[in-house]
């Protein structure tokens, strides 16, 4: 492995965190008064300026990797952004995971990215010009609705939402929650998971299909907020699918009995740019850590002085640079070998960023106090983000049995021996 940032990689980085420097962090104030006001379920102002100089910049939707030798289905390569390999990416998310609002400001936010993934590879012709390129210019924005309420959905083979074949359509129907993206105005369009044949093995019964937002039979039941926290105008949401009707041609991706599959090749690089982000939220709970020790004085010295602190600070720039490294790694692998053949290594950043960040957020709101637990210092809501990463895109808990069963498959067969025993 060699993390050396070739030229490429240093130019982009450098262009990105200039245009940071220039625009984007002096705009955090106006976009939280915008934010503060007014409805909140709205188009923010300042974040479409934003916007608006990162495509002139050309620094727009550089999550859009190279071709991995699978090409689209109709043999297009037209949708591309600047094609970052993984590895190259990765920094360049980690500068965006300073500001909260960053990657919509290139383009590169969740679940859009994910989408526009599934699209580029899987859609048709028309799919693609109908969603993919408005999604690519940053006009409309999509959802992902997969997780339900009444089921572990952990297990996707759980979920109990229908797509019934009737005729040239389908009929939906079906309760969603946790649909990021879905307050928002702009949101258009949603990719929906469901089963649409229950005879068929269990991870073949699921088909993903494009729902366009406003079609009869969708009802947004309510914002779901995090600790408190409703993350508008993007938003989690409760949505209720009642007999809704889309045509087969238009909705179906790659084919019936195939969502597992996409799903698989959706989560992975979704996965990882969570945790590219994540390390540069940490970076941030780090340096205002530092900075509020620095400034106050207890028992008649700074803050930054006492040992406890000392061990805190040591631990934080030890874990975050672990982290690093280790997103540095996957990332690597999946460009060299493959998301497949990086499945671990996916799975190993993805328990460790948002927990490693965490606990440096959590020692920053210790070090400042009351107001750490407070609005004033965007500690808490910074927390309460990370802690959402532990179960999205599959909580820890699956990731954690995906490394262990991974680590025990190099001392034999677990299974085969469980079942020898069985039968014994």
């Amino acid at each position: 492995m060699d993390f050396d940032f070739t030229p490429r990689q240093k130019e982009i980085v450098g262009r990105v965190s200039r245009f940071m420097e220039e625009h984007v962090y002096p705009a955090e104030p106006v976009f939280d008064e915008q934010e503060r006001n007014g409805e909140r379920w709205k188009v923010i102002p300042i974040l479409e300026e934003l916007k608006a100089k990162a495509k002139e910049a050309g620094l727009w939707n550089m999550f859009s990797p190279p071709h991995s030798g699978v090409p689209p289905v109709d043999d297009t390569f037209e949708f591309e952004g600047l094609e970052l390999t993984n590895l190259e990416y990765a920094p360049v998310a980690e500068l965006m995971g300073r500001v909260r609002f960053a990657s919509e400001v290139f383009n590169c936010s969740a679940p859009d990215t994910g989408n526009m993934e599934v699209l580029n590879r899987y859609g048709s012709r028309e799919q693609k010009e109908r969603w993919l390129r408005p999604l690519m210019n940053g006009e409309i924005r999509s959802a992902f609705l997969m997780t339900e309420p009444a089921v572990a959905s952990s297990d996707a083979t759980n979920i109990e939402t229908r797509i019934a074949r009737d005729g040239d359509h389908y009929v939906i129907n079906g309760r969603k929650w946790w649909s990021s993206g879905v307050g928002d105005p702009r949101c258009k369009v949603a990719i929906v998971m469901g089963k649409t044949d229950t005879s068929a093995p269990s991870h073949q019964q699921q088909s993903q299909v494009l729902v366009p937002l406003d079609a009869p039979g969708i009802t947004k039941v309510r914002p779901l907020s995090v600790y408190g926290y409703d993350d508008a105008p993007h938003g989690h949401f409760e949505v209720v699918l009642e007999n809704v009707r889309v045509p087969v041609e238009e909705a179906l991706l790659l084919g019936e009995g195939r969502g597992f599959e996409i799903a698989q090749g959706r989560l992975g690089p979704g996965r990882i740019h969570h945790c590219m982000r994540t390390i540069g939220s940490a970076e941030v709970a780090l340096e205002k850590m530092c900075q509020r020790l620095m400034s106050r004085k207890a028992f008649g010295k700074y803050v930054s002085e006492h040992s406890v602190w000392e061990e805190r600070i040591a631990r934080a720039r030890i874990d975050i640079d672990m982290t690093r490294l280790l997103c540095f790694k996957a990332a690597d692998m999946m460009d060299k070998a493959g998301n497949k053949s990086a499945r671990a290594e996916i799975a190993m950043i993805k328990v460790q960023a948002p927990s490693m960040a965490l606990r440096v957020i959590d020692d920053a709101v210790q070090a400042h106090g009351a107001g750490g637990v407070g609005p004033d210092f965007g500690l808490s809501a910074a927390w309460a983000y990370q802690r959402g990463l532990r179960l999205a895109d599959g909580p820890d808990e699956v990731h954690s049995r995906t490394i262990a069963r991974m680590e025990l498959a190099k001392y034999g067969d677990l299974q085969a021996k469980i079942r020898a025993e069985r039968r014994g």
